[in-house]
């Protein structure tokens, strides 16, 4: 069965590095790329994505505002973070955690750790 995983962030670099290793990695990922957060949110809403990988700052909408609306339409699909922020209290990433967030990981992250990350969220962990 194929996964589809949608990835956001701002910077095209990323979303295509991302891209590249997930599909390297995985054969039956099909990997969506976009690079602002109302995009991403458009193509959530036509449904069928299985896990949501955004980064947390976007000049459109940030991370935070995607991940709650993303959960306003469907509360169950998977979210993973990802930001190149430290600890702050008052971040989007606190914010998150407190509506329920499970997953960020910190750049540069080690994509084999992403890798695990994102099978066990497709397995319902």
């Amino acid at each position: 069965m194929s996964s589809k995983i949608l990835i956001v962030d701002d910077e095209k670099s990323v979303t295509e590095f991302l891209k590249m290793e997930l599909e390297e990695c995985y054969k039956n990922f099909k990997v969506i790329c976009r690079n602002s957060g109302y995009e991403a949110l458009s193509i959530i809403m036509e449904g069928g994505i299985d896990l949501l990988l955004t980064d947390i700052a976007m000049p459109d909408m940030d991370g935070y505002e995607l991940y709650s609306r993303t959960k306003e339409y469907d509360e169950n699909l998977p979210i993973i973070m990802m930001t190149g922020f430290g600890y702050d209290p008052e971040h989007i990433v606190v914010k998150s955690r407190k509506d329920g967030l499970q997953d960020v990981v910190f750049k540069p992250f080690d994509i084999d750790k992403l890798n695990a990350l994102i099978k066990k969220r497709l397995a319902g962990e």
